[in-house]
């Protein structure tokens, strides 16, 4: 396969030319008669996401859908209406909402289903009085260590369970079967194609061994590095060219959303609260962990969202012995200050970053978080002036899977197109330890690629997605 009259971004800058495609591999010339002609389009190495919840992300494709809601009103009715559809006793979850959904009039209308709706972040759910009951919340329900069970004035549960608390939920709500897994893989992959991302990290929040078996019995027109909860007891070591177990996945905070996010200083809405450190964190089972994975030349990556569990990560990253490229990684780094953004330099700790959130968060954040703090949020500029190692994704379904969007909220905070699609691709790479054969298009390199329909960031699309060598998705 040959791609003639084109604009290339090769990884290390732009140029116009031609790619050649031998088998899956960028080669200097081809020996497959199929010529494709770009007419002009713009060709850029497969988008690599740093951070999402792959298979959740394909289940909800098929769930209630709330980001886009206005109104606790519409909310309850777009559940009521969801509920229809699935038959008395069914769970309605999914949701990714932003707007807070008011458990009384959800309970009104759906009083033969349980309801657990998350917040888009994933670290804040509503529960209904039937999921409650279900789970069996009540007053006389403590909080677990890091997590929150919110109550109105008479400490009645009012149905938001933050972090650890939502693990209640989690113990009722019936798991998908295999077969079940295997469709909302199939669905996150057709969208991942559509978006032009050709590899993706999947960092599991619960152990979930079929989500294994589900990528096993699929023919995966994405590569997915797979990372595992850092609870679980034991490792095991796969590898195939499009699926791997890549590391462990931990938490050290909760979310800014959720009034969780571990800060130094109180929340400007809230002086009593500074947020939650998780239980692992405080008792030392994290620390205990990474120092055996890391022994046995497994990476991690840990959430941090707040400044002050930023600095208790990359403290706990920095006292492992200096002996090896480790390519640690913080997911998220949110929250930051002028030291941290340094101490990401300095001990090249990967910042793996999600542009859009500032988008969403921005629309309230400032009443959490202002003044100089704020200048320090969501920090891709100051990050990449100091020399540390960013990459982006999208924490999908968090936030949308396609990059545009990242790229487009990576711009918006002075980061440069060329910068952007580097953090989007060869920083990815290296981060995935790949940066022998993904990110970059050069000969020797694997072909993943994707068509834009522009060099020109506001107009573009994607038109084509190739992975290893074969047209997985054409509009």
């Amino acid at each position: 396969m040959k791609l003639v009259n084109g604009s290339i971004w090769t990884g290390d800058g732009f140029a116009r030319g031609e790619v050649a495609i031998d088998g899956n591999r960028i080669a200097h010339t081809s020996d497959d008669a199929r010529v494709i002609d770009l007419r002009g389009r713009f060709v850029v190495p497969g988008f690599i996401d740093n951070h999402t919840h792959f298979i959740d992300g394909g289940f909800q494709l098929s769930r209630v859908q709330l980001r886009d809601t206005q109104s606790p009103a519409e909310i309850a009715e777009r559940i009521a209406a969801h509920a229809r559809t699935l038959g008395p006793g069914k769970w309605v979850t999914g949701g990714s909402w932003d707007l807070q959904p008011d458990r009384a009039l959800i309970d009104a209308m759906t009083p033969d289903n349980p309801v657990f709706v998350q917040r888009l972040d994933m670290h804040m759910g509503l529960a209904n009085a039937r999921a409650l009951a279900q789970a069996g919340i009540t007053r006389e329900t403590h909080d677990p260590p890091g997590g929150a069970i919110a109550r109105d004035a008479d400490g009645e549960p009012t149905g938001l369970l933050k972090d650890a608390a939502m693990s209640a939920m989690y113990a009722v709500i019936p798991k998908p079967s295999l077969e079940e897994r295997v469709l909302a893989v199939r669905a996150a992959l057709r969208e991942a194609g559509r978006c032009g991302v050709t590899s993706l990290c999947d960092l599991q929040i619960r152990e979930e061994p079929d989500d294994l078996r589900a990528y096993q019995q699929v023919e995966l027109t994405t590569r997915i590095h797979l990372y595992t909860p850092i609870t679980s007891p034991e490792r095991l070591r796969y590898a195939t060219p499009r699926l791997r177990l890549a590391g462990l996945k931990g938490f050290s905070d909760g979310s800014l959303g959720s009034s969780t996010a571990a800060m130094f200083e109180p929340f400007d809405d809230d002086p009593t609260n500074r947020g939650l450190m998780m239980q692992e964190m405080e008792d030392g089972s994290i620390a205990r962990w990474v120092e055996e994975a890391d022994a046995n030349d497994i990476q991690i990556a840990l959430h941090a969202i707040g400044d002050r569990a930023n600095d208790a990560v990359l403290t706990l990253f920095e006292s492992r012995p200096n002996t090896r490229a480790r390519r640690f990684r913080i997911e998220h780094a949110q929250h930051l200050n002028a030291e941290l953004v340094q101490r990401f330099a300095r001990s090249g700790v990967i910042a793996s970053m999600q542009p859009y959130h500032a988008v969403e968060d921005g629309r309230w954040s400032h009443t959490r978080i202002s003044g100089e703090r704020a200048k320090w949020m969501y920090a891709f500029r100051a990050l990449l002036d100091a020399g540390a190692i960013v990459t982006f994704g999208s924490d999908w379904t968090v936030a949308p899977l396609d990059p545009l969007t990242g790229i487009r909220a990576a711009m918006d905070r002075g980061v440069t197109f060329a910068e952007a699609l580097r953090c989007y691709t060869s920083n990815n790479a290296y981060a995935l330890f790949r940066d022998h054969e993904l990110g970059r298009i050069a000969p020797g390199m694997l072909a993943d690629l994707a068509v834009l329909s522009s060099d020109r960031v506001e107009d573009a699309r994607v038109e084509m997605t190739i992975m290893d060598g074969e047209i997985v998705y054409e509009s």
